[in-house]
């Protein structure tokens, strides 16, 4: 069963905002919350959004074995706990993994029957960027370093198993739904 919804973007190409309406839709689809050591946004709850921790408390995570994959992304760290994932394949749910591009890929390989990934874009690098700017929540200075990182991301975007553009909400949403084949 490929019961592991890997789903992976550059900053701003809406997949937060797909993911949310997917489990409003499928509620019976659980949401692997990912441990970060950045700051939360005002926005974010700690422990639905992600689960926000100190560098101390990630890195014992780490050396503890708790990550099934972890990276840096944007000067913090980001990490899956393989507790979810192990869970949702013993008991045969689906789990919704929202992660970056390397953190994906790490995941497709430790669990190549259960996992399908997704890669969500836009049309353009600068449809990326106006939605950066719209968001309002960063620096010029954030957001030039966001740039710089989603040319890599795009690069990486042939060794998903699919690719939606989200340049129509509705339709960007059918099609995820069409992929996982609720």
């Amino acid at each position: 069963m490929r019961n592991l919804i890997v789903i992976s973007a550059p900053s701003g190409a809406g997949k937060s905002t797909l993911c949310r309406r997917l489990q409003e839709k499928y509620p019976d689809i659980e949401f692997s919350l990912s441990s970060t050591t950045r700051q939360k946004r005002d926005y974010e709850k700690d422990g639905y959004d992600y689960d926000f921790l100190t560098e101390q408390e990630f890195f014992k995570n780490v050396q503890d074995n708790k990550f099934i994959e972890f990276e840096t992304v944007h000067g913090y760290y980001y990490g899956t706990p393989k507790a979810n994932i192990d869970r949702a394949i013993e008991q045969d749910k689906y789990l919704l993994l929202e992660v970056d591009v390397k953190g994906a890929l790490k995941i497709k390989a430790a669990y190549p029957e259960q996992a399908v990934t997704i890669f969500i874009t836009l049309p353009s690098i600068d449809d990326i960027l106006n939605r950066l700017r719209k968001r309002g929540t960063e620096s010029e200075e954030r957001i030039a370093k966001r740039m710089e990182r989603i040319e890599m991301e795009i690069k990486y975007k042939t060794q998903f198993d699919h690719t939606v553009v989200n340049d129509d909400f509705d339709r960007a949403l059918a099609e995820l739904i069409e992929i996982i084949g609720i």
